[in-house]
């Protein structure tokens, strides 16, 4: 066994499904006779050694919660190469010789700066933007574009009734995978997203004659990455006259409880990266492709960018005539 104590920790923003790895974690380290900790708050809490010992009765009743029971917190110290420092040195003085870090893209940069201080890394892509390569799916992703087909359900019931356009803003500063899964699933009209260029007076045209031609509502998904939900509306209005109800959905897309997918790719992944540490494997972030669980380098997921889904977004056009 190459490792005999772990910890795990969240870091960046929270995600659904984060406790439900977290337990994962735990209980699989547990199951397999390590030690297992937590780190409270992240980063910031390693600096601060804000570590305590985990036991099975630690993760009860947390899988169906949202949040995170470790709470995270951004942590500009860590950035430094003495806080990095630190932080491993943190670890040893509790002899931790593996750690498993749940978050994003700066998530995985953390993890990657203490693999290579010598302390056994592996990384869990807790995210509700689905912004991470080599895996199909985030953690938290799932249950978010659940959210915001659920929200954009709501808003079209009030928007026929009136007769109204709707711009729904959703997340995603860099990739637009929430907005493009959730139009494609609510049946959206029009679809904006950051890696796609786009024409307003094409879609203020269309808009228009969709209402001339009898339609009763139109639901314009914009990701915050594409322009603001604002700015659309007003843009939009003054090509053609539609004024348009806007809605930002903001925080409300990472809350709430994890969907069932969400909860089974956590646990899948959180027992994953367990049994990769105590097979001698580091340094990598876990993803699930087409079903099957994979490690790969941290350094090769942080230089890559995950393609986004073009079949998806010309589905999403040809369906929304």
């Amino acid at each position: 066994m190459t490792v005999k104590s772990i910890a795990v920790l969240t870091s960046g923003g929270d995600s659904q499904g984060m406790n439900a790895a977290v337990r994962a974690v735990v209980r699989s380290g547990l199951f397999h006779g390590l030690k297992v900790f937590a780190v409270q708050r992240g980063y910031q809490g390693l600096i601060n050694d804000d570590i305590r010992p985990m036991d099975l009765r630690s993760v009860g009743d947390i899988i169906q919660r949202g949040g995170t029971i470790l709470q995270t917190a951004r942590c500009k110290e860590f950035m430094t190469a003495e806080g990095q420092q630190l932080g491993a040195d943190n670890l040893r003085k509790h002899g931790i010789d593996g750690l498993v870090v749940i978050g994003g893209d700066g998530s995985y940069q953390g993890a990657n700066k203490l693999n290579k201080l010598g302390i056994k890394t592996m990384g869990l892509p807790g995210t509700i933007d689905n912004d991470i390569p080599f895996t199909d799916f985030t953690i938290g992703f799932d249950t978010a574009v659940s959210i915001v087909v659920d929200a954009i359900n709501k808003l079209r019931d009030t928007m026929t009734s009136h007769e109204r356009s709707s711009v729904v803003e959703v997340m995603g500063r860099h990739c637009g995978d929430i907005a493009l899964y959730a139009g494609l699933a609510s049946g959206a009209e029009t679809i904006l997203v950051p890696e796609v260029t786009f024409d307003l007076d094409v879609i203020a045209r269309r808009m228009k004659d969709n209402f001339d031609h009898g339609k009763r509502h139109s639901i314009i998904v914009v990701a915050e990455g594409a322009g603001g939900g604002e700015e659309i509306s007003k843009s939009i209005a003054e090509r053609n006259g539609i004024e348009s109800r806007v809605t930002v959905l903001g925080h409300i897309q990472r809350g709430g409880t994890p969907t069932h997918n969400d909860r089974n790719l956590a646990s899948r992944l959180g027992d994953f990266a367990v049994r990769k540490l105590i097979e001698g494997e580091s340094g990598k972030a876990c993803g699930a492709i087409n079903g099957h669980l994979i490690g790969t380098d941290f350094d090769t997921v942080i230089s890559t960018k995950k393609p986004f889904n073009s079949e998806m977004y010309d589905i999403a056009l040809r369906l929304s005539q």
